[in-house]
């Protein structure tokens, strides 16, 4: 048994505490959390800890296998521009990315990240995440814009899928884009959806030239499919409206559903998709440092506090990224939103994600019968309970 305090206790459910007294059975299962009132009396038996304890990071979008990337690429490139240089230089010796991502596995957990939402594409990653220490629910993307490679893009998928299973790896079916999945793919996606009841994710409204795509058939995205991707896209039809509005409607709606980035999202768009599916099974998961890095663009992030969404944090991959923490995402998101308060922010990026891969029963807050992992955040305004610059994560427990 174990009992810790600092100055603050965070519980991620908006709760704080002075100088409470959280104790841990061996495996870090909370036993109690008391309420000192902020008086705390000496005792051998707790450990003190100089700043604010906070739950374990939900890292709700990363791309393990993706880590061999690490500045590979321009900073500021555009969206497009990002993608063709993924296409030339994602091929790489398996052992390359395996390695690669075994060292994102240990760099994400030092940063206090106790579970992932991780796309893969293959099975490259799969081993650094069996052995990891991290909790890894795998969504399996699939990709093909022509219809004709539905069939083989799903298989593919579905083969890795089992493959991850019989390592005992989480994980679903999911597709990768509106830009990169045709509408058999997605029906075929749906089926497997609506059979299994697991969490989906989908990169949504990343970019402008994805409703180019889908509103005329034209703009930089169909040079990207001919030129890039050697795809004909003469069998398209546009639809007149956003990528979005166009293919949100073939996914479930009983499933959660991630939609990651989020960037050129409109209150428009938000009305729609409220029209279409329960907001409660709906998460908004923020990339703000991806973001920044590919496009240097943020999301409308008030515009989503405004309709009190349900908002993640994810830190995408080393290819778009210059680190993968979380941390690092509440510090670019204060910065942009200084009004935004810790408490919001901190679930924003921990039982916010535990709920949307559904792991709320284990972690995301500091809870009894809980095991959420906790941090212990240094150099933080404890008085305005804000994030400094220079504020830093050690993983407690």
């Amino acid at each position: 048994m174990r009992k810790i305090s600092a100055h603050l206790i965070l519980d991620g459910l908006g709760n704080c505490y002075s100088k409470g007294i959280v104790t841990l059975d061996s495996d870090g299962t909370i036993l109690s959390i008391e309420d000192t009132g902020g008086v705390l009396r000496e005792s051998a038996e707790v450990e003190f800890f100089s700043g604010m304890l906070i739950p374990g990071f939900v890292n709700a979008h990363c791309h393990l296998e993706l880590s061999h990337m690490y500045h590979t690429f321009p900073e500021a490139a555009g969206f497009v521009p990002f993608l063709k240089k993924v296409v030339e230089t994602r091929a790489s010796e398996p052992e390359c990315i395996a390695v690669a991502a075994e060292k994102a596995d240990i760099l994400m957990y030092k940063n206090g990240i106790v579970a992932v939402g991780d796309i893969a594409n293959g099975p490259t990653a799969f081993e650094a995440k069996k052995n990891s220490c991290i909790h890894y629910f795998t969504f399996l993307e699939t990709l093909g814009f022509n219809p004709e490679r539905s069939g083989k893009a799903f298989d593919w998928a579905e083969n890795c899928l089992k493959q991850a299973e019989s390592m005992g790896l989480k994980g679903s079916i999911v597709p990768h884009a509106p830009y990169s999945v045709s509408i058999q793919l997605f029906n075929a996606v749906a089926s497997e959806a609506m059979r299994s009841g697991l969490p989906l994710s989908i990169h949504s409204q990343e970019s402008l030239d994805e409703d180019d795509l889908y509103r005329t058939g034209s703009g930089e995205m169909v040079i990207h499919l001919r030129d890039n991707l050697g795809i004909d896209p003469s069998f398209f039809n546009p639809t007149s409206e956003s990528a979005l509005r166009s293919t949100l409607k073939l996914l479930p709606t009983k499933n959660n559903l991630l939609l990651v980035h989020n960037v050129y999202t409109t209150q428009s768009d938000l009305d729609y998709i409220a029209s279409v599916r329960e907001l409660s099974d709906t998460w908004f998961v923020l990339c703000p440092g991806s973001n920044l890095y590919i496009q240097n663009q943020l999301p409308d992030i008030d515009l989503f506090r405004r309709n009190r969404l349900q908002i993640c944090l994810g830190t995408d991959s080393l290819a778009s990224n210059h680190q993968l923490s979380i941390l690092e995402e509440m510090k670019i998101i204060q910065h942009a939103c200084p009004s935004i308060t810790l408490d919001e922010l901190l679930g924003w990026a921990t039982i916010h994600g535990a709920k949307a891969l559904e792991i709320n029963d284990w972690a995301g807050s500091i809870e009894v019968g809980k095991r959420p992992g906790i941090n212990l955040l240094t150099n933080v305004d404890l008085s305005e309970r804000k994030l400094f610059p220079g504020t830093r994560v050690k993983k407690i427990c």
